[in-house]
Formats: C-alpha cells, structure tokens, sequence
C-alpha cells in the first residue's frame, strides 16, 4: 500500500481516473466495466476530502490485473496519438511510481502511434518514438505516419528494429513527400492512403510494388484512370482481397479485377463513363461489391456496367449515384455469372421500380433487398 502526504496527488488521480471514465463511456464499454471505473473515481475522491491528507485508500491497493484492465480502456482502439504527457498511455505514467510501473509493463498500451515525419526536430522526435515502441515488446503495430520530406532513409531507421510488428499503416502523404519503399514493410496486412495536393506521385510510385502479406488498401481521396493502373505491373496487387479505391472511368474496374485476382471486396467511388470494350471478364473471388458514382437520378445513360464482367461468387452488391438502374443488363449478368445474390442495396440516386424489385426477390427467394435513398453519400 503507497500513502501520500499531499492532496497533489489525489487529485491526480482523481483527474486521470475522471478521464478514464469519459473514455470509457465513448467507446461504449460495457456497463459493468464503466461501473467499476466510475465506483474508482468515487473512491479517489472521498480520499480528497479525508482531514488528514492521507491517500491510502483501497482503490491503490488493487490487484495489478485490475488496474491493467482500467487502463486498457484508456486507449482507443481506433485512433492514433502523438505521444503526449497530458494523453493516455503517457498520462498514466505520470500518477505515481506504480502505475507508471503497472503502465509500461503492458505492451498492449503502446501499439498504436502517429509519427510526424520532415517537421520540427527529427532527432527529438525520434527518440521519443523509439523509446514508445520499445514498449510494445513485440506486438502487432498500427502506425500512422504524417509525411512531409522526401527523407526515407531517417524513417527507415527509426522503423527497421520494428518492421516485422506494424501490420496495420495510415500514411498521410503532404506536398513535397517522397517516395515510401513499400515493400520494407512486409509484414503489412492494412494500408490506408490519404493525400494531398502534390503528392499524387509519391503515392502512385510508393504503392507501385505492395506487400507480399498486404491484405486490405485504402485509396479514398486520389483519383486512380485506366493509365495510372496500367502502369503497375500485373502482380502488383496480387495479393489483396479487400480494395477501397476512386476512380476516373468504368475502365478501370476491368483493369481493376485483373491487378487482384484474390479480391473478396471491392468499394469502386468516382466517375462512371461508358465501358469501352467488348471483353467479358470473369472473377470467381470477388464476393462483395459496393459502387458509388456521379450519375443524377434521372440518368439514363447506358454505361454497360455489367456487361463486361462475370462474378459467380458474388453476395452482396450495393449500389448509389447511378441514375436509372439498367435492369435488364443487370438480369442478364445474373444469369450469366450464376451466382447466389444475398444482398442488394439500391442507395441514394438509384431510380429502380417495385416490379424490378419483385423480379430480384422472385429470382433469389431469401434475398435480402433493401431500397433506402437516405444512402446517398458519394463515399461508403
């Protein structure tokens, strides 16, 4: 048991246990485990109000298991910080010798971190990252990285002792960023792409070779035409069952299929002119399709979607933004790719009939069929 001869330190603890509750209450964690914080926040409190100024209650006397639990729910698990005194999981070490004690030695505190590469003091910076993933022991990493200069070789070696734990990659590309050596990280399975102006490139060059493991990319605010994915080779993407991408032009989707022959899940955004060509291509692993694109409602530009492709696997399709549904090119694709549809979704700024919905539920008895125009955002 720890005692404290000052109020200064309950009333740290009483701030940090306060922000562990709002945490928690966020990210929706289960009432129970909110009980039990919110029963240590009272605890800590009633301790601020005892005459003597001692700080010797029950909650400092926890099981460490315990404690460890209160602080997981610290940390979100969907984004990444800088590190910083006045944020969890640094936070925590800055109570009292045994938190900071019961805080470090828990790898899964310090898996997810923002890293700002090419502004301010690098050697700083770097040392500061270093010592926070030292930290992680060996566990899978999910990094995001803000990138400024055109500098691999000082973020390299920050990276390299870790290489082998970051499986999950945000890369924010600013102008002025150079080219990252993708395939260092070969122990990638999820890369996320966001860029901004002047960086096209970078992005186009970095994302030219991918990961052996990489399983799921996200290519949400570039724009990728039919030249663009013409120029990665053919096994480039190979690897990928889950693609997220914008695109300039329906022929890319066929160029598409053909860079990832594994794809499972495809989400296609962008601007949907007429296929041009007379090749039906057919993809046997393709499950999920999600399309949205910049067609107005009353469209009735015939842009052969599906008629250039087979999709025997295919259970759940999604589709917004494409003006007057082309219902008998869609039936016709049906019967051609033989697959056993189990979702349609018609968003936002589809115009399809009640008759055509009755056709598709005739077609496939336990379909799940769902028309809501309230799913009109360009993006899923």
């Amino acid at each position: 048991m720890q005692s404290f001869n000052s109020n200064d330190d309950s009333s740290a603890g009483a701030g940090v246990l306060q922000n562990i509750w709002e945490v928690s209450r966020k990210n929706g964690v289960s009432y129970r485990r909110r009980q039990l914080v919110e029963e240590d926040v009272k605890i800590v409190q009633s301790n601020n109000s005892n005459s003597h100024g001692e700080f010797s209650s029950a909650f400092w006397r926890l099981p460490t298991e315990i404690l460890a639990q209160i602080f997981l729910y610290c940390v979100t698990e969907t984004e990444h910080w800088t590190p910083a005194p006045y944020l969890a999981p640094m936070l925590l070490t800055t109570v009292c010798q045994r938190w900071r004690e019961v805080a470090v030695d828990m790898p899964g505190l310090w898996r997810r971190l923002r890293l700002e590469v090419g502004e301010g003091d690098w050697q700083q910076k770097a040392f500061c990252y270093d010592s926070y993933l030292k930290r992680s022991r060996g566990r899978q990493l999910s990094l995001a990285l803000e990138y400024h200069n055109n500098d691999w070789t000082e973020l390299r070696s920050l990276l390299q002792p870790y290489v082998d734990q970051i499986s999950s990659l945000t890369l924010e590309f600013f102008s002025g960023a150079g080219t990252l050596v993708m395939s260092d990280f070969h122990a990638l399975e999820e890369l996320v792409i966001y860029t901004h102006s002047g960086s096209d490139l970078a992005v186009t060059q970095s994302i030219a070779q991918l990961p052996p493991n990489l399983r799921s990319l996200q290519l949400m605010d570039m724009w990728f035409d039919l030249e663009i994915l013409s120029g990665f080779t053919p096994l480039a993407w190979a690897g990928l069952t889950e693609l997220d991408i914008v695109v300039d032009g329906l022929d890319s989707f066929p160029r598409l299929l053909r860079l990832c022959p594994n794809l499972s899940s495809l989400t296609m955004v962008g601007i949907f002119t007429e296929i041009e060509t007379s090749e039906t291509l057919a993809h046997d692993k393709l499950q999920s399709l999600r399309i949205s694109g910049d067609l107005p409602l009353d469209s009735i530009e015939n842009i052969g979607l599906f008629n250039a492709i087979m999709l025997p696997n295919l259970r759940a399709l999604e589709v917004r933004n494409l003006g007057q549904w082309p219902h008998e090119e869609f039936k016709e694709f049906l019967t051609r790719s033989k697959c056993s549809l189990e979702t349609l979704i018609f968003g936002g700024g589809v115009m399809v009939t009640f008759q055509q919905s009755v056709e598709y539920a005739t077609l496939f008895p336990s379909i799940d069929l769902t028309a809501d125009p309230m799913r009109s955002s360009n993006f899923f």
